[in-house]
């Protein structure tokens, strides 16, 4: 963990460096392309609405398999419920993960903190899995994420009941539904992004999955007010874009009186 750390460190360091060195525009063009490169709202927005489309032309076998892309879980014989509800909690989550934490950490320590913590954030979806080639070899690593993802993970909420509230969604079941369930998660930031989306959306997320056969119980997050529908999955995806813009205008604010 340390010497991918380091290694991500240096790389950035010197291209920042050189950014300094070539001035003000090299510098910030650097800037902008090494933030590009550790946020993912457009990988987010394209997987979602690929799976969107594919369950509007009722084509599961293709949707399963494309789900299989970005979740862990087996998807051979998922219903068209359990597949919304894996790309919602995928958006939800990497919401945080993909876009609101590296944000966070570039307006703390500008491109280098971006750059470490989306190497941390990556040993993590590589390493910290809880079998027996990686249960010790990546606990550092998952330990690290849950730590870095602490403070970004509650800001995620507060920007998810922000969105619902602008995108005239139930953002006061959203609020609730994070008090009530956000703690029941397995991780202890996941809940701070999933639990929001399920209650602004009055749908239920987590419960079963399978996991190479092995049948796994997630803690459900809000109620199953309304039936989960492909139509969920924009739902989602607009949340995630207006929870990003919310956080770029508060963060372009924050750089440019403290530049």
């Amino acid at each position: 963990v340390c010497l991918v750390l380091l290694t991500a460190g240096l790389i950035t360091s010197f291209f920042v460096y050189l950014g300094h060195k070539g001035g003000i525009l090299l510098y910030f063009s650097l800037s902008a392309l090494i933030l590009y490169v550790t946020i993912t709202p457009r990988a987010l927005a394209r997987d979602g609405m690929e799976i969107y489309h594919l369950l509007r032309d009722g084509d599961l076998v293709k949707v399963r398999a494309r789900l299989s892309w970005i979740v862990g879980r087996d998807t051979d014989n998922l219903s068209e419920a359990d597949i919304v509800r894996g790309t919602v909690e995928t958006i939800a989550e990497n919401t945080t993960d993909g876009i609101i934490s590296p944000l966070f950490y570039f307006m703390l320590f500008g491109p280098v903190g971006a750059a470490l913590y989306r190497a941390g954030n990556t040993m993590d979806s590589m390493l910290g899995y809880k079998d027996d080639r990686y249960l010790y070899f990546g606990r550092i690593a998952a330990r690290l994420d849950d730590i870095l993802n602490y403070i970004p993970a509650r800001i995620t909420f507060l920007l998810f009941a922000a969105s619902a509230y602008i995108l005239r969604l139930d953002w006061k079941n959203a609020v609730a539904i994070t008090r009530r369930d956000a703690r029941k998660h397995p991780s202890p930031n996941g809940g701070y992004a999933e639990a929001p989306m399920a209650g602004a959306l009055n749908v239920r997320l987590g419960g079963y999955n399978y996991y190479h056969g092995v049948a796994e119980f997630r803690e459900y997050m809000g109620d199953p007010k309304v039936e989960l529908k492909a139509f969920h999955i924009k739902k989602s995806i607009i949340m995630m874009y207006l929870a990003t813009a919310i956080f770029v205008i508060f963060e372009s604010i924050v750089i440019f009186f403290t530049w």
